[in-house]
Order: structure tokens, then C-alpha cells, then sequence
């Protein structure tokens, strides 16, 4: 990726050939911020790039600063053997050093017209640079994070400009579009006036032209209104799926108070249970006399009488159906008996004050079997 360093001309002076040579310190380690999309990673809404000293001032970095050609503006391709009369106005020397962060080098202009524009105030330099970006997210020693590390740097120019956006200050990407990425400055209140070079950023749609402030600003909102709306779908699904649960609830809910509703019985439908019931204990106490019916249920009587007429031998291991039929063998064998009992079932069962009495008996039990049942 190609890169540019902006810097002020430092101690110019006119040698008597008429050759201008100054000093400039053309890169300095550091983080600098950029747009994702200026750095090829578009998703991101800023990228902040680290160059830490190792990089900067690597051997390879340093020497490729000697001998590199001065350019009045930067190229709009690298400065090769191909193209370096068309664009070279002078050349950097080989005392390349390391001062505080930064690289300092000597160089010479030695064209007449890009001297005089430096005399009239074209007194800045920005350095021109390719480099590796290692996006390899980090934290510096100083605790400053950061996303991307600037790696394998190489000189290719320098460049004569009439402003740097930083002022004095190192700054990559100062106004050349081949020279790539211009990062973002985070100084409101410059000592002085900065190039205002526009982009074109989209939003909603519309593209807009703004200043690389305005784009970084426009860049960070639309990545916060991306996350906030990530969050608000987010939320949306947590809430539906919340409803969908209550409503599961619900459903189970009115399910089983259907279901206690369809055990609820009528009053005629109770009092159809109350005399069946009665009429079963009468007929289970004709067969068998002593046989208990408190507290069973119609199945277990029709057992016990059974069991009682013919033991437990004889329906060991018989199904329910097995042993109502037996009962009902019983009931008809007493039917066929000439005793008035027998005559009375054969007749159908009627009221008498034993039987009234058996009849709110089993009634009694029957709602309290009810309740019970109910309860659990």
C-alpha cells in the first residue's frame, strides 16, 4: 500500500552553485488513524495503525531513505529509473538518522522553478512510501491500542508541498490519491491552515463530498447506527421469543382448565352417579353380604364381590374385563333366585330407608372421592 509523510522544510540554505539543501525529518513511529476504507478493510468504520520503532527504524527502512528522488508535488506512479527525469527535482543524501521518533535526511533541490516555490512558501515535504499493513490487533507499551501495524517500510520519494494537513507534524497520505491513505487528525485547533481536500462519502444513498474529518465523523456514526440497530434486531428477537414462551404457558394453561372443566359434572349428571353408585352397592350386598364398599371405587367392588363368591384363585391374574363379567354372571345367578332380594333386583331397585340411607352414603363418599380427586 502506498503512503506519504508530510513534514515542514527545516534549514534551508543556498549553496553558491545555487542548489537549495535543507534537512527533514520525513517519518516518525506512532498510531495513526485512518478510514477502514482507506486501508482496504471497508467493514471497519476507523483503523488505527501502529509503526512502532522496530519498523521505522529497521535497517532496510533507514537505508531506503538515501539517494531517494525529490519531487515538486507527488507522482502519480513510484519514481523508477524509467520515470525519474519527468519527475525528479533533486535527491535525498545517505547520512540517514534516527532523531527522538523520527527519521531525519539531508537532501538537495536542485531545479530553479521548484526552488523558487519553496522561496514563495512551498515549504513543506511529504515523503512517499510503500508498506505491509499486518492487521494484527495490538496494544503499544504505552497502553495505546491499536489494529494494524505498518511493516516492511520502503522510501520511494520525497515530495515538495505547498501544505501538509498536519502542519510540522508527520502525516501520511497528505493530498495525493496515488499516494493512498490520509489519516484522520484529531487537532481542532491547528496552528495553521489546513488543505481542504474533499471525498466522497454515501449516505443513505446519496453521495456526499466532505472533508477526511467530516468522512471519519460520518464513517463513526454510520458504524454506531450499524451496531445500534444490530442490538435493536437483537432485542426485537429476545422480546418475540419471550411472547412465543408466555404464550406456550398460556396455551398449557387453558389446556388443563378445559380439561378440570370437562371433569366437572352437571347436577343431573351427579345424581345419574350418585344412584348408579347406590344401585351397584345394593346388588354387591345382595350377592355378597359382608363384602366392604366403603372407600372403593366401582371396579374395586365388583372385584371384592367376586373374589368373595369365588376367591382369589380364580381371578389371579384376570384382566378388569374377565372380572366384570364374572360379576355380572353373579348379578344374573341372583336374579334367577326366588328370595324377595332377588325378586327386588329383578324388579329394579327401589328407595327404602336403608336404601336412602345407602343413597347419601355413597353420595357422601363420592363428592369427597371427588374433592380428593381434584386436589391432586
Amino acid at each position: 500500500m502506498n503512503f506519504a509523510d508530510a513534514v515542514t522544510v527545516a534549514g534551508t540554505r543556498r549553496r553558491d552553485d545555487g542548489y537549495l539543501v535543507a534537512d527533514a525529518r520525513i517519518a516518525r513511529t506512532g498510531i495513526q488513524t485512518y478510514l477502514g476504507s482507506e486501508v482496504g478493510k471497508p467493514d471497519m468504520g476507523m483503523v488505527r495503525v501502529y509503526r512502532p520503532g522496530s519498523e521505522v527504524f529497521a535497517d532496510d527502512t533507514m537505508k531506503s531513505a538515501a539517494h531517494r528522488p525529490v519531487t515538486n508535488d507527488h507522482p502519480p506512479e513510484m519514481v523508477t529509473s524509467d520515470n525519474w527525469k519527468k519527475y525528479a527535482i533533486g535527491q535525498t543524501g545517505d547520512e540517514i538518522t534516527g532523531e527522538d521518533i523520527y527519521i531525519r535526511v539531508p537532501l538537495m533541490v536542485s531545479d530553479e522553478a521548484a526552488i523558487k516555490d519553496i522561496e514563495a512558501g512551498k515549504q513543506e515535504l511529504s515523503a512517499g512510501y510503500t508498506c505491509d499493513l499486518d492487521f494484527t490487533a495490538g496494544t503499544t507499551l504505552a497502553g495505546d491500542a491499536y489494529d494494524a501495524v505498518q511493516r516492511n517500510i520502503r522510501i520511494n520519494h520525497v515530495a515538495v508541498v505547498q501544505r501538509g494537513r498536519a502542519g510540522s507534524n508527520v502525516r501520511i497520505g497528505d493530498g495525493a490519491a496515488a499516494w493512498g491513505a490520509a489519516p484522520i487528525t484529531t487537532d481542532h485547533h491547528p496552528t495553521k491552515e489546513k488543505d481542504m481536500t474533499l471525498k466522497t462519502v454515501t449516505v443513505d444513498g446519496i453521495p456526499v463530498e466532505v472533508t477526511d474529518q467530516g468522512a471519519a465523523v460520518i464513517g463513526a456514526l454510520q458504524t454506531r447506527l450499524a451496531d445500534a440497530n444490530t442490538k435493536f434486531a437483537d432485542a426485537a428477537k429476545e422480546h418475540l421469543a419471550a411472547i412465543a414462551a408466555k404464550d406456550g404457558e398460556l396455551a398449557k394453561k387453558d389446556a388443563k382448565i378445559d380439561e378440570l372443566q370437562g371433569k366437572i359434572l352437571s347436577d343431573a349428571d351427579l345424581d345419574k352417579r350418585v344412584q348408579a353408585r347406590a344401585d351397584l352397592i345394593t346388588v354387591a350386598k345382595a350377592i355378597a353380604k359382608d363384602v366392604k364398599t366403603e372407600g372403593l371405587s366401582d371396579a374395586d367392588i365388583r372385584k371384592a364381590v367376586v373374589v368373595a363368591k369365588v376367591g382369589d384363585a380364580a381371578i389371579a391374574g384376570k384382566t378388569s374385563a374377565y372380572i366384570d363379567a364374572r360379576f355380572d354372571l353373579l348379578v344374573e345367578d341372583v336374579k334367577k333366585t326366588d328370595d324377595p332380594l332377588a325378586k327386588a333386583l329383578a324388579d329394579g331397585v327401589h328407595s327404602t330407608t336403608d336404601a336412602d340411607k345407602a343413597v347419601t352414603d355413597a353420595y357422601t363418599q363420592m363428592v369427597a372421592d371427588m374433592k380428593a380427586g381434584k386436589a391432586n
